[in-house]
């Protein structure tokens, strides 16, 4: 979600999708990501600047505001919106068309070599990652989240929470596993989706790149 300066008031967009609302399918279709997008992530945008105006943290970026009312007990409303305002921008750059699969070696070999070290093989990669995301109970996500040396890990969070939060990592991929995120696709047989995810939708090149976002933060910590 982007901070858009309007007179005084930071206001928080809903960022436009980075392919056509056709583009997904059939893994995901049409009528999945207008309403995915354009009615459920619009109403966390339009609701969290209704709870942030004229508080502390309208000026605040998404991040700040996330580690601000995690866990406050004044401000539940205000973590729910803003996390899964993030969340779901996140989760868009996630999803190419033609996507999913084995990353690339040549194109992506560190984080080839990262999800090697880390896991063993992509193939319990995979394991791990699909097994979190179809017992996330009820509303949630499966996330494979990175430390600042590049340690990589599978994390699964229930509602709005993700790895920023509740683990300080770095989340590096994620999958929404929340029913409307994949209902008007599949009904109730999550797994399908998230097969579907795994083996034709995800954007390695985004995945690479926050991988190396992560590692150069930590040389920037250090």
């Amino acid at each position: 979600v982007a901070n858009a300066n309007t007179g005084t008031t930071l206001t928080y967009d809903l960022p436009p999708l980075p392919f056509g609302t056709s583009a997904l399918k059939p893994m995901i279709g049409k009528k999945t990501l207008e309403t995915h997008h354009g009615k459920h992530h619009a109403k966390y945008v339009s609701t969290l600047n209704a709870l942030v105006a004229g508080t502390s943290l309208e000026h605040q970026t998404l991040e700040k505001i996330m580690k601000a009312s995690y866990k406050n007990k004044s401000k539940p409303a205000i973590f729910n919106n803003a996390a899964q305002a993030w969340n779901h921008s996140f989760y868009w750059n996630c999803l190419k068309p033609n996507g999913g699969g084995v990353p690339n070696t040549n194109q992506h070999a560190k984080l080839v070599e990262k999800i090697n070290a880390s896991f063993g093989s992509f193939s319990e990669f995979r394991k791990q990652f699909a097994d979190a995301a179809n017992t996330a109970f009820g509303s949630g996500w499966a996330w494979l989240a990175s430390d600042r040396k590049g340690n990589l890990s599978v994390v699964k969070t229930i509602g709005a929470d993700n790895p920023i939060t509740s683990g300080g990592l770095i989340p590096i991929l994620t999958c929404d596993v929340w029913e409307h995120a994949y209902y008007l696709d599949y009904a109730n047989l999550r797994p399908s989706y998230v097969d579907a995810f795994l083996d034709k939708l995800v954007n390695w090149e985004f995945v690479a790149e926050n991988l190396e976002r992560a590692i150069d933060s930590g040389r920037n910590w250090s």
